[in-house]
């Protein structure tokens, strides 16, 4: 802008402060430019430059779920050592809200940003201008842009893997899979995971008990007991979260089916609430308090200067409990 408007620098960012120091005219000259270029100025560098309080911003798709909070708790316990606070923001799994999150943020001179995209986020313009304006950002679990911005996954696809496995080995044979959308990276790993333990043990692959749908309680209740309900209904059933997890539960039950000997079930959940359900769950966990540490210190590395692109795998642990195992239940009734 300077350079088109033949003035200094100095002066294109006095007149975009509104200075008295420039003259009217030419104030109103650059204003009109920025506004015709899209001009935002750079936060993070003003940040730095007025010693603002160091704080991070945090967007997670559900802050009720105990896996989000968990991983906040980790972030938070990371950054309060290393001299940061951090402010939160819930996208309730809506990429409206997500964007507005993002621009708070930016209006707010965070020095960086932690993000976990919404469930139905396909457009990626507003992390690409975080890239531009040269704010560090770091995903977290549902990533996306790969070559721009480091990230902390789990390791779904062995997990999921591993659970169907356990599955099968222990007398199940139509296994259902329950997910959330497709476009998820997480989602696309975790599927991954369960078709390779199906090909592996060469079970026959049944697309219409493989659910891609919406990350809603309702919903994969809903579905789960249509599926549940058909003749040649799965005598088991991976599920892709907590939420959809205590929907398939709930759902098995409501149809006084039994846990494990009609239906087994596996899910992703990182609560321990699993224990005490009846029967008590098999549950594949995220490491969430340590996923929220690693993000965070990715983070602060960017903030450092480290332009370097991470990524990082946190594994996953499966606890076999009740609610898994036919042979188990079938020992125990004779």
């Amino acid at each position: 802008m300077a350079e088109q408007l033949g003035v200094s620098i100095a002066t294109v960012s006095r007149a975009l402060r509104d200075s008295h120091e420039v003259g009217e005219e030419m104030r109103t000259k650059i204003q009109a430019l920025a506004k015709k270029l899209n001009y935002r100025p750079n936060p993070f560098a003003q940040s730095l430059k007025r010693k603002s309080p160091k704080v991070i911003g945090v967007v997670v798709p559900n802050l009720v779920t105990h896996y989000y909070a968990a991983v906040l708790d980790g972030i938070e316990d990371y950054a309060t050592k290393a001299g940061y606070a951090v402010i939160a923001a819930n996208s309730h799994e809506d990429h409206l809200r997500e964007e507005k999150a993002i621009d708070n943020f930016v209006n707010m001179y965070v020095v960086g940003i932690i993000a976990c995209l919404a469930q139905d986020t396909i457009d990626y313009s507003h992390f690409v201008e975080i890239n531009n304006m040269g704010i560090p950002l770091v995903f977290f679990a549902r990533t996306c842009l790969p070559e721009m911005f480091s990230s902390v996954v789990s390791n779904g696809d062995e997990a999921a893997k591993e659970a169907t496995l356990h599955l099968i080995d222990t007398g199940s044979r139509r296994i259902a899979f329950i997910g959330g959308p497709q476009h998820l990276d997480m989602m696309r790993r975790r599927k991954h995971g369960y078709l390779e333990a199906l090909r592996e043990r060469k079970i026959e692959i049944d697309r219409s008990i493989i659910v891609n749908g919406s990350i809603d309680y309702d919903y994969a209740r809903e579905a789960t007991i249509k599926m549940l309900q058909r003749d040649d209904r799965p005598d088991a059933i991976l599920a892709f979260n907590d939420i959809i997890t205590y929907a398939a539960f709930d759902a098995i039950k409501t149809l006084g089916l039994r846990i494990p000997q009609d239906v087994a079930i596996i899910g992703f959940t990182e609560t321990d609430t699993s224990f005490f359900v009846t029967p008590k769950l098999s549950a594949i966990m995220d490491q969430a308090h340590l996923t929220g540490e690693r993000v965070c210190e990715l983070l602060l590395k960017n903030i450092a200067g480290d332009k370097k692109i991470y990524k990082e795998v946190v594994p996953m642990r499966l606890k076999i409990r009740e609610s898994s195992d036919k042979r188990e239940s079938n020992m125990v009734k004779s």
